[in-house]
């Protein structure tokens, strides 16, 4: 096990009556706050009109921005920083998903930086100050909720970067499994392979030792598999998505990378297709990881035949390592297409004549992953086997 540092001040409420709490988390000193979310969901299920209400009682002035889409953006969030400049907001309140956290944190570390915003992503230094954040999740996926990181797509470049830094962690995330019921099939399912895709980048290590974080990983991994076939069978079972909830924030929080090598490879890949082609993150994700695997599995085997065996319970009588982790990874492909989720680039329409210039962005600064250093060469093979 590896030496590690870990901080994580994020206070989590959750549960049916989790909204109406956001005043016990709020600090008094909090006067003037930005409401940042997407579009009109948060209207139609009646969640704005409640969050700003409980805002109201507390005497706390709302700016409103909306305007957020899929893999966040850099021009939205410059909009962002302007705003809370002019308005001179104390405080980000982040009510939805992943792509909503991310932006939110974009525009705390923005309203402090010396230059633009972008810069903090290319050059990936420190930051000194940011704004205070909060949350209310609407999507169980990417984990933002607790973490420290942001990821950010540039639409001028083509480029899709992240930034992390412990004062982007929010001050407290509010999980409410309910609000999740209005998801569609598709974003339930590709929420599910982000929080699989999380646990998978610390999992999958070189790093001896980690018999805790392997159970805590093994265990997270079941719990989402498990849980999305509850939710096959009834989209409505409120416990099946608390446990996916908690998965997503357990996944993306850090205690499941502590001590360990953590990889990552996959999501490069997987941020480079993204920012050509506005793919979803999960499903993204869910083309790339199947592929990665096949290409880097001999490299250590015996973690593959621990995953095939600890999270499919494969039955290894009669069979050979190899055969064991290549019918892991074929269980995993299973999962992905039982829950309807594409596993090929063709299944999503993404076509193969970018694959030099995105092997070449994702290796620009050298190798990616841990687990197995990736070359240009070697993300154009993953690229291959995931058409």
């Amino acid at each position: 096990m590896n030496s590690f540092y870990y901080y994580n001040p994020t206070k989590l409420v959750f549960g049916k009556d989790s909204v109406s709490r956001i005043t016990e988390s709020l600090s008094e000193h909090v006067k003037k706050l930005l409401l940042h979310y997407g579009g009109g969901s948060i209207k139609r299920s009646g969640l704005y009109d409640q969050i700003m209400k409980i805002l109201k009682e507390k005497d706390i002035e709302v700016v409103e921005f909306s305007g957020v889409t899929p893999n966040p953006k850099l021009s939205l969030v410059r909009e962002g920083i302007k705003l809370c400049k002019e308005e001179k907001v104390d405080f980000i309140l982040a009510v939805g998903g992943g792509s909503v956290i991310d932006s939110s944190k974009a525009i705390a570390a923005g309203v402090y930086a010396e230059g633009d915003v972008w810069d903090l992503y290319v050059q990936g230094k420190a930051l000194t100050k940011a704004l205070p954040i909060g949350v209310v999740l609407t999507i169980s996926a990417s984990g933002s909720e607790s973490s420290n990181a942001t990821i950010i797509t540039n639409e001028e470049t083509k480029q899709k970067l992240g930034l992390e830094d412990d004062l982007l962690r929010p001050k407290f995330a509010i999980l409410n499994p309910e609000l999740t019921l209005t998801l569609s099939e598709r974003q339930t399912f590709a929420g599910a392979v982000d929080i699989l895709s999380h646990v998978m980048e610390r999992y999958f290590t070189n790093t001896e030792n980690v018999e805790l974080t392997d159970n805590l990983c093994e265990g997270t991994m079941r719990a989402v598999i498990s849980n999305a076939y509850k939710l096959l069978e009834n989209p409505n079972d409120y416990n099946a998505r608390a446990e996916i909830m908690l998965c997503g924030t357990m996944a993306h929080s850090g205690i499941l990378g502590l001590g360990r090598d953590e990889d990552w490879a996959s999501h490069r890949i997987g941020h480079e297709i993204t920012a050509l082609y506005g793919t979803t993150h999960g499903v993204t994700l869910a083309m790339i990881l199947p592929a990665w695997m096949k290409y880097v599995y001999k490299k250590n085997i015996d973690r593959f035949v621990q995953f095939a065996k600890n999270v499919f319970n494969i039955d290894a009588e009669s069979k050979t390592d190899e055969e064991v982790a290549l019918t892991g990874i074929e269980r995993f492909e299973e999962f992905l297409k039982d829950i309807n989720i594409p596993v090929k680039l063709k299944d999503e329409g993404i076509p193969y004549d970018q694959f030099e210039l995105m092997a070449e962005k994702c290796t620009k600064n050298g190798t990616v992953g841990r687990f197995v250093k990736l070359d240009k060469s070697a993300v154009l093979g993953i690229l291959e086997l995931a058409k």
